[in-house]
């Protein structure tokens, strides 16, 4: 008698737990749908099923110019614009914003999520600025994703994604790094010796703030999300750190490839090229 209470228990606490997770999940719908154009200034409607991620508005300038497309969002925190099914959103800069966008991309659920950003190159006898960082996986020093999923949850690129990517680089005749990116939320720390040492040890090839994040958010919002990684500074030596000026050199030598392979690499998954068909979220 009492393991049949004891089960008719447990049913009640699932069946329980199952309605409020169905109650949150309809809040949240509800929420995100409302919201993604409320950030963005784009119509539900107006995006693609192919998202591209970038940090910087030019980015979304140069690809409303390629395509002659309008770029919504002007008087918005993000500005976005869509063509031949890729939607490209200047999310701003930071792990929580990266959260945010990916939560927000539910109300879409988009087929691919790729981030194109910048980075800082940690390996000084091997990185150069300009070079391409294709991220195996992300470490978790932003915080932001343990809203997400446990810290032991590591940090990994939907493989497909990935692969699609390494071939786009390899059509452009260029070469690229694989390796692991620290996620930090800390902008400022290239005065600390002691998390200089901690990066050296780590063995990273690169620091950034938003890979981690969008890598661990997209996984919990099952969506396949990938990155490419462009060095703009090599902020372990001494004269490496960024600034206005060498910022401005870096985007007028190589935010036009860097994006030119981010679209192609979609349009691969969009074409169903042999080397992503089998791309898909499973649990």
């Amino acid at each position: 008698m009492e393991e049949k209470v004891s089960l008719a228990h447990y049913s009640a606490l699932l069946s329980a737990g199952e309605e409020m997770e169905a109650l949150q999940k309809s809040v949240k719908d509800r929420i995100v749908k409302d919201w993604l154009p409320r950030y963005t200034g784009m119509p539900l409607e107006k995006f693609g099923e192919y998202i591209l991620l970038v940090n910087f508005s030019n980015y979304v300038r140069m690809f409303a110019d390629r395509h002659d497309v309008p770029v919504y969002g002007a008087d918005k925190p993000m500005q976005a614009a869509t063509a031949d099914n890729i939607t490209i959103i200047n999310f701003g800069i930071g792990s929580p914003n990266a959260g945010l966008i990916i939560d927000l991309l539910e109300a879409i659920q988009p087929k691919a999520v790729l981030f194109l950003g910048k980075c800082g190159g940690l390996r000084n006898n091997k990185n150069h600025v300009g070079d391409l960082i294709l991220p195996i996986a992300a470490i978790r020093g932003e915080g932001t994703s343990n809203d997400y999923l446990p810290p032991e949850v590591p940090a990994l690129p939907a493989f497909a994604l990935q692969k699609a990517i390494s071939t786009t680089i390899r059509d452009y005749e260029q070469d690229y790094w694989t390796g692991v990116v620290y996620t930090t939320n800390k902008r400022v720390w290239e005065h600390r010796e002691d998390f200089k040492k901690r990066l050296r040890d780590l063995r990273c090839y690169a620091i950034d703030m938003e890979t981690a994040t969008i890598f661990v958010a997209a996984f919990k919002n099952r969506m396949p999300a990938g990155a490419l990684l462009l060095v703009s500074d090599m902020p372990l030596q001494e004269d490496g750190i960024k600034t206005e000026a060498s910022d401005r050199v870096v985007t007028a030598k190589f935010a036009e490839m860097h994006l030119n392979i981010g679209v192609d690499s979609l349009k691969q998954l969009i074409n169903k090229g042999l080397t992503v068909k089998h791309l898909r979220f499973e649990d």
